[in-house]
């Protein structure tokens, strides 16, 4: 999930879900051609020819530093509005759940991002109310621009521990990387902003598929991308609908990233031929 800008609950502390200063709303196309497959073995997963490793971005990935909860409450304070962080957190959990999937098939780039940016406006509205409809801040658009800068900035985010290392080790071995996220066009900023960018053969948005998970439309797109089968693709997500089911219902095999403390503890162990 986000918060005005990620996609998670609670900096899923989860995303999208979004939050950075106006996004970069520039596709993001695959850097390479496919690799030679080698093999995989997973948590829970029996040894396979994998070629393609995908991941979720926010909650999996990458995380707010700062709960959602947490940021929501302080930037409220200037505007003369006092609701926990508690409260501010469920409620944004609630209305993010609830929202509409994050697509605008048809449009520019330019547009696209205006509504991207709009539709969070109406998340964070949302969120306030539920939270405590009898509060309303002084400046609501100062309010939510303040948000929409703070999660724009890849400085109030991090990295999942071992993210970067876990992507290195599985280009090591010859199988390609991307991201399916429900994120809107600011995340590849993000994770440039992270030093991960540059680790990925792909990342696929909404806006690319014209479909968020958990359609499997958004998945077949970096499959696409990336020239691979979803038999021989793995996909490590934090959200048992979104992510796991919707990647299962898409072919391919899952893994929950809430079962490991780390994302090393994908154990990676080549044990096949690597030709193609």
């Amino acid at each position: 999930m986000s918060s005005v800008g990620s996609t998670t609950p609670s900096s899923r502390s989860s995303g999208s879900r979004p939050r950075r200063a106006f996004p970069p709303t520039a596709t993001f196309r695959p850097r390479s051609l496919p690799r030679a497959p080698c093999r995989v073995e997973r948590l829970g997963i029996l040894p396979g020819m994998i070629r393609a490793v995908l991941f979720d971005a926010a909650g999996t990935l990458i995380e707010t530093r700062e709960p959602v909860g947490g940021v929501y409450a302080r930037h409220a304070r200037k505007h003369g509005v006092e609701i926990s962080a508690r409260r501010l957190g469920e409620a944004f959990a609630r209305v993010f759940e609830a929202a509409p999937p994050l697509v605008f098939p048809g449009l520019g780039t330019e547009e696209r991002g205006e509504q991207e940016r709009g539709w969070w406006r109406a998340r964070v509205h949302e969120t306030f109310r539920a939270a405590d409809s009898a509060q309303r801040p002084d400046d609501f658009e100062a309010l939510f621009e303040g948000l929409w800068r703070h999660f724009s900035d890849p400085g109030e985010w991090k990295t999942r521990r071992d993210a970067a290392e876990t992507l290195v080790r599985l280009r090591a071995q010859e199988i390609q990387t991307g991201v399916v996220s429900n994120f809107d066009g600011r995340l590849p900023g993000i994770l440039g902003g992270l030093g991960l960018l540059s680790l990925l053969d792909t990342v696929v948005l909404p806006a690319d598929a014209g479909a968020a998970k958990p359609d499997p439309r958004i998945f077949a797109m970096a499959l696409e991308r990336l020239a691979v089968r979803p038999e021989d693709s793995i996909f490590v997500g934090n959200d048992a609908q979104r992510d796991l089911a919707g990647a299962r219902a898409a072919g391919l095999r899952a893994v929950d990233a809430t079962a490991l403390a780390t994302l090393a503890d994908l154990p990676l162990t080549t044990t096949g031929s690597t030709a193609p």
